[in-house]
């Protein structure tokens, strides 16, 4: 009994995850594009395979109201806000594989 309630944890765990790529099509595409190459409002560079740890940085930064890349910051941390620890890694893990 106790393994299936182990079981059945991991699995609610995991259905709970973050979606880097669903979070990226419902937050990001719309200004970077869905490979992440668009200049967004054609003022930013494009993200496709940035580093995720560089990512995450950034998000936290904007989220925090505290980076303004090329003129981005109150734009970037509109979204960046609605973001959790959770869904930035896994935004910023997505953002990574776009080649």
């Amino acid at each position: 009994m106790k393994k299936v309630l182990l079981t059945l944890a991991f699995a609610g765990c995991a259905l709970l995850a973050a979606d880097g790529k669903a979070i990226f099509e419902g937050q990001c595409k719309s200004c970077h594009g869905a490979d992440g190459k668009m200049k967004a409002l054609g003022k930013s560079n494009p993200i496709a395979g940035m580093a995720a740890a560089s990512v995450e940085k950034d998000l936290a930064a904007y989220k925090a109201g505290t980076l303004n890349k090329h003129g981005m910051g109150a734009a970037m941390k509109g979204n960046a806000a609605k973001l959790s620890d959770a869904d930035m890694k896994a935004v910023a893990s997505y953002i990574a594989t776009l080649k």
